[in-house]
């Protein structure tokens, strides 16, 4: 099993979340709710409003998500969903964890209780200078103030 932190439309309550928990797909189990130890930028872009997390460590905030634990099948999901490595790249973060539910054996545990654990995310180096210049969002919701309403893959 991998940890994987969501911080877009893959989330509860998120347009995408359908998807993580499609066992068809994989299996991903929720573990709790953390943020990057490191600030980064959230913008939401692209003429579909997509939420992407700009690997510009240092910049930014610190972005809310989710953890989850995820099986080998449902990484090679998330990889061609999020397609990685051209759109996304998926890779190592300290996310620290705000609430934790994960039941796993003494190394999860212990991590958790650290309050901070090592996931992979899924953000990007291949993005158009502009994006920079967007504004920046500790965390994304679909429907936020932000008016920004994301498109489905189904209606492009």
């Amino acid at each position: 099993m991998a940890r994987v932190f969501v911080y877009g439309t893959l989330k509860k309550g998120q347009p995408n979340y359908k998807h993580m928990i499609n066992t068809a797909k994989g299996l991903a189990k929720f573990q709790g709710t953390g943020r990057t130890v490191e600030k980064y930028p959230l913008v939401i872009a692209g003429k579909y409003n997509i939420p992407y997390m700009l690997n510009i460590p240092g910049t930014g905030h610190h972005v809310a998500g989710e953890i989850y634990s995820v099986d080998d099948q449902m990484l090679r999901f998330l990889d061609e969903f999020e397609g990685c490595p051209d759109t996304y790249q998926r890779t190592l973060m300290r996310i620290e964890v705000v609430e934790w539910e994960g039941k796993g054996g003494a190394g999860e545990g212990r991590a958790a209780a650290e309050g901070i654990v090592e996931c992979f995310v899924y953000s990007t180096t291949t993005y158009p200078p502009e994006w920079v210049s967007l504004p920046y969002h500790d965390s994304y919701d679909s429907s936020g103030k932000h008016g920004l309403s994301y498109v489905l893959r189904e209606s492009r």
